[in-house]
């Protein structure tokens, strides 16, 4: 069957993507009466979604990403051909514990994984060994299937992780008959979110009302143009600052998107964040209210436009 992705981006982190995309998670069995979706935690750097969702990890798979040069200490010679041809500074010469004399040595960290070291080298001495970038999972939560990763300190292609969990997401949908993929993005519009938005059915953008809030929201919807997605506005913490909230709501007119409404200012969002639960577990708070209203009307345009989903991931 085929399946809906939709993406809950901010252009930066901390406005409230997470919050949001975490209420939508939870009130889809109150509102479409049974949970068709599978949940996408795609901020690998920093996943926080399985915080909210009372997950439980049922498959850990590695992943593995960029190679790295590691030398074989009988064929090199010590010319430094390596060194020189660095452009990274990863590699510097050392005494090697055998008496041999100085050897490169690879800094991890600074290492792009580009493969000069390789073509350089006169003896065949170095070699490009895969390196372990992180793990990705399939867990069990309160809202559902959870897919999610977690990218190791340092590691390289987080955008390579962000599509390996979401193609992971899709064909476990696809194989059981889930319907809808709920995707909390990364944060930014670099490189990672580009890898979570190409396919995708469409962008729900989380703002925060405010100058920087409508900066951002520029800079996501470039990005949303350049991969023609649609997309439906969200404009978080909207009370602090009304006047800029009315601004960024002709923006969206201006720009041809949808806006789904406002969400309030609300101390109750951090209490519920510290208990492990979304928002929407508190029934009466003003933003729970919010949520649930923008939900609502969420869920009507789906079911009456069904975005055609994207080919591609």
């Amino acid at each position: 069957m085929s399946v809906e992705e939709y993406v809950f981006l901010s252009g930066k982190g901390g406005s409230g993507k997470t919050t949001v995309c975490a209420a939508w998670a939870h009130l889809s069995g109150e509102f479409d009466g049974a949970r068709n979706q599978v949940v996408v935690d795609a901020d690998v750097d920093a996943a926080n979604l399985e915080l909210l969702s009372r997950s439980h990890r049922r498959d850990e798979h590695v992943f593995v990403g960029a190679s790295l040069p590691v030398i074989d200490p009988e064929s090199c010679t010590g010319c430094g051909r390596c060194v020189e041809v660095c452009r990274f500074e990863a590699a510097a010469m050392a005494d090697d514990r055998t008496g041999r004399g100085p050897l490169p040595r690879f800094d991890p960290i600074l290492c792009e994984g580009c493969g000069a070291c390789l073509e350089a080298c006169p003896t065949g001495a170095v070699e490009m060994v895969p390196q372990r970038s992180g793990s990705w999972f399939r867990s069990e939560s309160r809202f559902g299937p959870l897919f999610h990763a977690a990218l190791l300190p340092g590691g390289e292609n987080s955008g390579k992780l962000v599509a390996r969990v979401r193609d992971q997401a899709r064909r476990w949908a696809e194989a059981n008959g889930y319907g809808l993929l709920l995707t909390d993005g990364p944060p930014g519009i670099g490189c990672p979110v580009i890898s979570a938005v190409s396919g995708a059915s469409g962008i729900i953008a989380v703002a925060e009302a405010g100058e920087t809030g409508r900066n951002d929201l520029e800079r996501l919807l470039e990005l949303a143009r350049r991969f023609d997605l649609p997309v439906e506005l969200v404009i978080n913490k909207a009370d602090i600052h009304p006047g800029a909230a009315d601004a960024m709501e002709a923006l969206g007119r201006e720009e041809g998107i949808e806006v789904l409404g406002r969400i309030p200012f609300d101390p109750q969002v951090v209490h519920r964040m510290v208990r492990g639960e979304p928002v929407t577990a508190d029934v009466a708070s003003p933003a729970a209210v919010a949520l649930r209203e923008l939900y609502r009307r969420w869920s009507h345009r789906r079911s009456s436009i069904r975005y055609k989903p994207r080919t591609g991931s």
